[in-house]
């Protein structure tokens, strides 16, 4: 990747995150000034959520199927792969389950009351209440169609079909990878499309943001402040704390040594708000810190479809903060559920602009279709959440590429050691060998942000 498309890449999304940024401000004032004028445009915010929400089911059917599809080329190496996909697996639970903690014990959006903000509100609560029981739950998951899954607006039935698409391409074996590069062509229009919807976030938020305000007052600014607030420190202390925590009781190493270490890549990734724009650097730096270039070329490709720490948290404490602050909380077996959910339907949204939120209105679909609404007032601080989300997912794989080096013993701990006391300075031409790593999962995030 050479240095002007990156450099391109970050001067876009620069231009949208100012833009976003203008439209949260702009939208406070006119609810808080001119109430009447921010009611009234309150349905720029419901428009932006509808259009997020006809990219769920692509979204969820091309990041499931590319992750299971491909979790072969990681199984084939034998423990080292095995090993990385169980530990991603269990981070991944363990950060949903922080998140749901931290949303519980702040309830950052109770109060607020927003409820008469999502028109659709009554519209989906007859649809969940319209169930029969056990039986038609489970029968309801089965589609009529294969493909009546992506149109039905069905989450649960796209969940499935591409659960049952992955496992086939993944047991077609080679006869299969063209089916997994026609379904990675497809994400990538789905990105695309995604992109250019992501684009007009700023008039969405300025609606959201504006009939909110004008509806409950600065109140809502103030509990958007402690969400966002609370995610981050959040992020902090699962990064140093449960992180640290463990590298430090596994492999020795310090967490804050390796931040330090990486401190480059972490500027980089707060600029593009993007840690795929990381992801050839932290190849090459992994290596250089003395883990073996095998175990490396596994545990990082594939840790950006399936070790999503950040997008975890990011996806359960903005959920039970949409419950709050629509004045219906979650009760524990629901968010059990979520937690389930966002387990298997979040993979593959690592590092992607905007995945994450269609993430996020696919679990509130599946279990709550009536806390839809509520994704808007998300949308003007999903921006500034998602830089901690980001670097969240790539300090998660950065541990994990030590710790599973640690327990396979393909890393010299020795080398580990001055590298990180900067005795052996990192060589920047390195990079250029990494370029175009080969990945498991192929989520093109820089195609989406340079739409």
């Amino acid at each position: 990747m050479t240095t002007a498309a990156r450099s391109g890449r970050r001067d876009r999304t620069h231009w949208l995150y100012l833009a976003v940024i203008a439209a949260v401000v702009a939208g406070v004032l006119a609810g808080w000034l001119a109430p009447g004028f921010g009611k009234s445009v309150g349905q720029l915010g419901t428009m932006f959520v509808s259009l997020i929400t006809m990219m769920i089911s692509p979204v969820i059917f091309c990041t499931i199927v590319l992750g299971i599809g491909s979790v072969r080329a990681a199984a084939r190496v034998g423990r080292i792969g095995g090993l990385s996909i169980v530990y991603f697996m269990v981070m991944s639970t363990v950060a949903l389950a922080i998140g749901l903690l931290v949303g519980n014990l702040v309830h950052p959006g109770t109060g607020l009351n927003i409820h008469a903000h999502a028109k659709d509100a009554l519209v989906y609560a007859k649809q969940a209440a319209g169930g029969g029981g056990t039986w038609h739950f489970l029968e309801s998951i089965v589609p009529t169609s294969l493909l009546s899954s992506l149109t039905a607006g069905s989450v649960l039935q796209t969940l499935f079909v591409a659960l049952l698409a992955g496992f086939a391409i993944q047991a077609m074996g080679k006869s299969g990878e063209p089916i997994l590069r026609g379904v990675g062509l497809v994400q990538k229009l789905v990105f695309k499309i995604l992109s250019m919807i992501l684009w007009v976030a700023p008039i969405g938020a300025f609606g959201a943001i504006a009939n909110v305000v004008a509806s409950t007052g600065l109140d809502a600014v103030k509990q958007l402040a402690t969400l966002m607030l609370a995610f981050y420190l959040t992020c902090l202390v699962f990064v140093f704390g449960v992180l640290g925590a463990l590298m430090r009781v596994a492999s020795g190493a310090s967490i804050f040594k390796l931040v330090r270490y990486l401190a480059r890549e972490y500027l980089l990734i707060f600029s593009t708000s993007s840690s795929e724009s990381a992801l050839p650097r932290l190849i090459a730096k992994m290596e250089h810190l003395g883990v073996e270039r095998s175990t490396v070329g596994i545990v990082v490709p594939t840790g950006y479809s399936f070790n999503l720490d950040g997008t975890a948290i990011y996806l359960t404490m903005s959920s039970l903060f949409i419950a709050d602050a629509m004045g219906k909380p979650m009760a524990l077996g629901e968010q059990i559920g979520l937690l389930v959910f966002m387990v298997i339907a979040s993979k593959g949204a690592a590092g992607v602009t905007g995945a994450g939120l269609a993430t996020l209105a696919g679990g509130l679909q599946s279990h709550r279709p009536d806390l839809l609404g509520g994704v808007g007032l998300i949308v003007g601080i999903d921006r500034f959440m998602s830089e901690a989300r980001a670097i969240t997912n790539f300090s998660g794989n950065a541990v994990a590429t030590v710790l599973v080096g640690t327990w396979t013993r393909t890393i010299d701990p020795d080398r580990v050691r001055r590298v990180l006391d900067r005795e052996l300075p990192f060589d920047e031409s390195m990079v250029q060998e990494h370029d175009a790593p080969e990945m498991p999962a192929p989520v093109e995030e820089k195609d989406l942000v340079t739409a």
